[in-house]
């Protein structure tokens, strides 16, 4: 179906703004419990919290944190990136090995299952906290879930649409509204790491900064993954771009530090 300008940007425009509202509404409409464990992130609850003697048991706890959360994202990055990579030379691959067209999905999915599972240790069976209490009383952990089900459920769909098992419309606009989700979701993600010692201030403002470039990323895949689904005379061009902000994003994954 050929689209005309017009008709073109209200699409766009009418998938940005659902986006939008889906990511502030599961962004900002935390649970009860969730919101008074945030109390802590308050300016003068923190300045205490910062100034506040640390053991060594909790030095030694931080520093698995911050190993664990790193991993993470190095691992997560590593998969969307080999995805993006897939993805430009999946042309000239799949003439040789057509299933190959099934890898980066399986990259998406692949990155989904691991932070479903393993994203956040204090829930069992790593820790003690049952799945439900987690998701229910700490905001991070709730958005670390969400994010991994978004990864599950694009490389569900873009995998049944590569071996043309789902060929509906709304299929090939759920990578750019879901994308646009996960994007908006980035700017306002709940992190706790760097919460402690002397420059906790600027170890915050680094993550923060961090996840805004993840943020701009992502958001820009979305939009070109979009248009690359519409019959234009630039759609190969975005077919080209969106794979390419793939492997950037990734990189940027893989420099994360906290």
């Amino acid at each position: 179906m050929r689209l005309t300008g017009s008709m073109l940007t209200r699409h766009i425009l009418c998938a940005f703004l659902m986006a939008v509202a889906m990511a502030l509404f599961v962004t900002w409409n935390a649970p009860l419990g969730a919101q008074q464990d945030n109390m802590q992130d308050m300016p003068g609850m923190e300045m205490q919290q910062s100034s506040a003697p640390e053991t060594p048991a909790m030095q030694a706890k931080q520093a698995r944190d911050k190993k664990e959360s790193e991993f993470n994202h190095h691992l997560a990055g590593a998969l969307v990136a080999l995805a993006g990579v897939f993805l430009l030379m999946q042309d000239k691959l799949a003439k040789r090995w057509p299933a190959v067209r099934y890898v980066w999905p399986c990259c998406f999915l692949a990155a989904g299952v691991f932070l479903l599972v393993f994203s956040d240790t204090e829930i069992w069976p790593f820790g003690s906290q049952s799945f439900w209490y987690a998701i229910t009383h700490n905001t991070e952990d709730l958005e670390h879930k969400t994010f991994a089900v978004i990864l599950l459920a694009l490389g569900t769909i873009e995998l049944l649409r590569a071996r043309e098992r789902l060929h509906s419309l709304w299929s090939k606009w759920a990578f750019p509204v879901v994308g646009m989700i996960g994007a908006v979701m980035l700017l306002f993600h709940h992190h706790t790491a760097g919460m402690h010692g002397a420059h906790h201030m600027e170890t915050m403002e680094h993550i923060q900064n961090q996840h805004r470039a993840f943020a701009a990323t992502g958001g820009g895949i979305a939009l070109t993954k979009g248009l690359s689904e519409v019959q234009t005379t630039w759609r190969q061009a975005f077919q080209k771009m969106w794979p390419t902000l793939l492997i950037v994003l990734g990189v940027l994954l893989m420099m994360y530090t906290e």
